[in-house]
């Protein structure tokens, strides 16, 4: 078992005792009523993505299955807002516990402090029960990883993300992924990430670049470091660029964005 199947097998019993504690039926009602108390966020995350001068989705993640402990005293009421106040288009924030350190109140607490840009909620999300999860948390946009679905469960899991106000980056890595391709989803990402080996290489979103469709917000997701590489991306195609660990590891990581970006 690789990495990827060992979270996936993981996930289904989070999910199953998730349930248990807060009944579908429970959290699918406090949803509507929060939707009817205050709809979803007009501001759209492609869009963001697509007018933006740098693109960057600048990540909160504490932890990794390869790295450890990234940040592990990083505060979500503290840096997400800080990421927003130093230039960031849009967050990604880790949701998952046990292999990246993440909760979904960490994107509750972004908003409570102030957080208005959009929020990506960056888990392994395979049962519907987790976009309501995403957007009752306040969310504004999920991941859904082609490899971790069944096409049909993808397109699926897509339409009812979208009845929720929720936008989807689809997660491709490599060309037997592409397929996913045609259920058009509102982004369309290249993992630079193997997550079954967890190996990096930026080089594998050059490779893809030419093989999605045209005029579409395309995001390079990982192993991005410095700001040439973030040109050539967008020079090959790209709007969004997601970026987590170069400004997680370091004591500041809004100061570290902002840092990059004037180095843009």
């Amino acid at each position: 078992m690789d990495i990827l199947e060992e979270i996936v097998a993981h996930k289904r019993i989070e999910i199953d005792q998730r349930k248990q504690f807060i009944a579908p039926r429970q959290l699918y009602g406090m949803v509507a009523q929060k939707l009817q108390d205050a709809p979803a966020t007009t501001v759209k995350f492609a869009t963001s993505l697509m007018e933006s001068e740098t693109g960057i989705i600048a990540e909160f993640k504490r932890m990794s299955p390869s790295k450890g402990w990234i940040n592990k005293d990083a505060k979500s009421s503290i840096v997400p807002l800080s990421y927003q106040k130093n230039g960031a288009t849009a967050l990604s924030i880790l949701t998952d516990t046990d292999y990246f350190g993440g909760y979904d109140e960490f994107v509750q607490d972004a908003r409570a402090t102030g957080v208005t840009i959009p929020i990506l909620y960056k888990n392994f999300v395979i049962d519907e029960y987790q976009l309501f999860q995403a957007s009752f948390c306040g969310a504004s946009a999920v991941l859904l990883i082609a490899v971790c679905l069944s096409k049909a469960e993808c397109k699926s899991l897509m339409s009812l993300a979208h009845e929720l106000g929720l936008e989807v980056l689809l997660e491709m890595h490599d060309r037997h992924d592409l397929e996913y391709a045609e259920l058009q989803p509102d982004m369309y990402g290249i993992n630079n990430r193997n997550l079954g080996s967890f190996v990096t290489d930026v080089n594998n979103s050059f490779k893809m670049a030419e093989q999605l469709p045209a005029d579409v917000c395309k995001v390079s997701e990982s192993g991005i470091d410095n700001p040439e590489t973030l040109k050539s991306l967008r020079e090959a195609g790209y709007n969004g660029f997601l970026m987590g660990e170069c400004f997680m590891k370091t004591s500041d990581p809004g100061e570290a964005l902002n840092k990059f970006i004037s180095n843009l």
